[in-house]
This record gives C-alpha cells, structure tokens and sequence, in this order.
C-alpha cells in the first residue's frame, strides 16, 4: 500500500520540460519515482491520469498535474523548504516574470530546433536567434551568482535545462559570455542539478 502514496514523476529522459521538474524535486530533496516515457510512448498508467497522456506528469496520491508551471508551483508549495521563489509578493511576481520571458524567448527557440519539423533554414535562424540573445545577456550573470537572485530560483530550474542542451542544439558560446558560461559551469556542478540528469541528458556533453 505504501508504494501507491509514493510520489511520482513521468518524465521524458531528453525532454527539458521534464528536466525542469526533476531540477526541482532534486533541489527539494523529494523522494520520488520517476518513470521514464520515451516520445512517442504512454504507459497505460499515464493514460488513466492525464487526458493528454502528455509528460511530465506528477502524480501524487489521487492528484496528477500534467502542465510544467502548475507541477512547479505545486512542488513549492507542497515542499515550501528550500524555497525557490521569494517571500515577498512583488519578488515573487517578478521571479515568474522572469521565468515567462525565458519561456517566451528561450525555451519558445530551443522547441523549434527540437521539433524534427522544423525545416533547417527556420531551425539555423532559431539557433543564430538563441546564441545572440544568450551572448547579448551574458553580463548579467556576472553580478549574482544565480540568474538575477542571491539564491537559488524557479528561475534557474526553468533556464539550467537549456543551457545543458546547447552542444546538442548546435550551440557554442563565445568567450563574450564568460560569465554566462561561468554560471553553468557553476550550477551544472551542483549536486542536485547532477542527480535531476537522466541518463539520456548525460550523454548530451
């Protein structure tokens, strides 16, 4: 009886929205089964709690989320410690802000290159778009040693995922973006970010 009131986590092994998931339950320290779903795949399980049969999908008890901001608001305040968004009301606005522009601007990039529909003209001016807007923000890594934040965010969990995904995007930094490429080399190094790495994304470097 035990093992059904465990928590757990369907989770595509290369896919960053999954990756951002996993991030936070690792730097939460949560104790939870993560069921690996290749693309293309659904388990009969997942089929039952989610109309879309779509990942990631948390699964908690008789609950089942299945859109990656509603899992990550959930796990915050379901696991309030470590906190990764702040106290304060307009901090916390602010931190989802932040983390709808680089939905907006990254992520929205790096589902183009990903998506094997995408022709290679679209998916070469998506990687050029993506390059220069993470090089042109560089700087702003130099001053916190999170994204904008003393300490640890949601922010980071949605952006690291990315990040870690450039060699497989195409993507080589310049040296221009030191400070960018200091902070990954920083939190790729973290012990939660090591263990959030399924097998598949750690053989993406």
């Amino acid at each position: 009886m035990a093992a059904t009131n465990r928590l757990a986590c369907y989770s595509d092994p290369a896919d960053h929205y999954s990756h951002r998931v996993r991030l936070v339950l690792a730097e939460k320290g949560v104790s939870v089964e993560v069921i690996d779903v290749e693309a293309g795949q659904c388990p009969v399980k997942l089929a039952e709690v989610n109309p879309y049969a779509s990942v990631p999908t948390l699964v908690d008890r008789d609950l089942a989320l299945y859109e990656p901001s509603v899992i990550l608001e959930y796990l915050e305040e379901r696991y309030p410690h470590p906190p990764l968004l702040p106290v304060y009301p307009v901090a916390r606005a602010n931190t989802r802000l932040l983390v709808h522009r680089i939905q907006r601007d990254w992520c929205s990039l790096a589902d183009r290159m990903l998506d094997q529909r995408t022709a290679e003209p679209h998916r070469a001016q998506a990687r050029k778009e993506l390059r220069e807007s993470l090089t042109g923000v560089s700087p702003i890594f130099a001053e916190k040693p999170y994204f904008m934040s003393d300490e640890i965010s949601l922010v980071d969990c949605c952006l690291l995922p990315i990040l870690w995904r450039l060699p497989r995007l195409g993507i080589e930094l310049p040296r221009a973006a030191k400070p960018l490429l200091d902070y990954m080399e920083r939190n790729f190094a973290r012990e939660a970010f090591q263990a959030s790495l399924s097998a598949v994304e750690r053989n993406m470097r």
